[in-house]
């Protein structure tokens, strides 16, 4: 194939495989660093999944400035938008570098005349503030007025809402939407680990006990996958997709890494920690303070829209659990 596909932020975990999986089915791929000093990093991350040679080339841009971008999406056809900000100290740093990021990387893509863009949105997007007596599907949105909703998520909502507001008056260009759940999966680099540096604490004997935490697992490999099955279907155009396989809880993913990782594992914690331990400790930290609301929360998601329309199929989630350990351990 010819056609070349942005790729925006080159270094992270999803952006990777999916730099991967486009150059193993013959695209050009260009793919944005916020500096140059990263263009190693990131070829030697690809580098041991497939050979980048001259079919892959990396920029510069940030999502918190306007220089780069049109450079970096001129000739392409298609730009998937996956970098997530850091954001600076978080706050309303976080929600703004996402919101206005977005807009940056569309406006820019507008302008180029490409074809679509696919944006990596979040379940974090989709989630009411109470679980639902049905499954959650694409009609649902996060109420991001709710109160005690972490940042992270409110940014998440805040950008995906700007994204489809300003793509209704652009037309020409398509959007596609991807609402991954908590991403894991074989890493390529243990750079920007993301949601991965859960299964890395626990392999390094943290948190000493687990609460009662349930993750809805997205395989990287399988969102890559749709990132790029949502670049090219027709009838993806104007769709967002929930893309998750089965949900895990915390003790049920320790109990994956100690049964297939056998002494890889030794330090993995089967202990419970009770709620009232979980809402107690959550008044002095902040990372427990964010997920308090998701204290054994339980809720299903639909994922009917994926496999009709793209032909979503996810592996097993203690595979994906287990592929991600062992390749930490290397």
């Amino acid at each position: 194939m010819s056609e070349t596909v942005l790729v925006t932020g080159g270094t992270g975990f999803v952006a990777g495989w999916t730099i991967v999986e486009l150059l193993r089915r013959g695209y050009r791929v260009r793919t944005t660093v916020r500096s140059l000093a990263r263009e190693a990093a990131v070829r030697r991350a690809v580098g041991t999944e497939v050979d980048p040679g001259a079919n892959l080339t990396v920029v510069a841009a940030d999502l918190t400035a306007d220089a780069g971008w049109d450079a970096a999406v001129a000739g392409c056809a298609y730009v998937l938008h996956i970098a997530s900000p850091l954001g600076g100290s978080g706050g309303e740093d976080l929600i703004s570098a996402a919101r206005d990021g977005t807009l940056r990387v569309l406006s820019a893509a507008v302008r180029a005349g490409v074809k679509r863009v696919v944006m990596t949105s979040s379940t974090a997007a989709c989630t009411p503030a109470k679980p639902l007596k049905r499954a959650i599907d694409e009609t649902d949105w996060t109420d991001p007025d709710q109160p005690g909703l972490a940042v992270y998520r409110k940014s998440k909502v805040l950008a995906e809402k700007a994204a489809w507001d300003f793509m209704a008056d652009h037309p020409a260009t398509s959007l596609t939407t991807i609402l991954p759940g908590a991403i894991f999966g074989p890493v390529l680099t243990k750079d920007q680990l993301g949601s991965v540096a859960i299964i890395q604490r626990l392999l390094q004997g943290q948190p000493p006990a687990l609460p009662r935490l349930g993750f809805n697992i997205t395989d990287v490999r399988d969102l890559a996958d749709l990132h790029i099955r949502a670049m090219t279907k027709p009838e993806a155009a104007g769709q967002r997709f929930i893309a998750m396989g089965e949900a895990l809880w915390y003790a049920e993913v320790a109990a994956t890494l100690k049964a297939r990782l056998g002494e890889g594992a030794a330090k993995v914690t089967t202990a419970n920690m009770p709620d009232l331990v979980a809402r107690t400790l959550a008044l002095a930290s902040p990372q427990m303070k964010a997920v308090l609301p998701l204290l054994g929360r339980t809720q299903a998601f639909s994922t009917a829209k994926a496999r009709d329309i793209l032909g979503y199929a996810p592996r097993p989630a203690r595979d994906t659990v287990a592929d991600c350990g062992a390749s930490l351990l290397i």
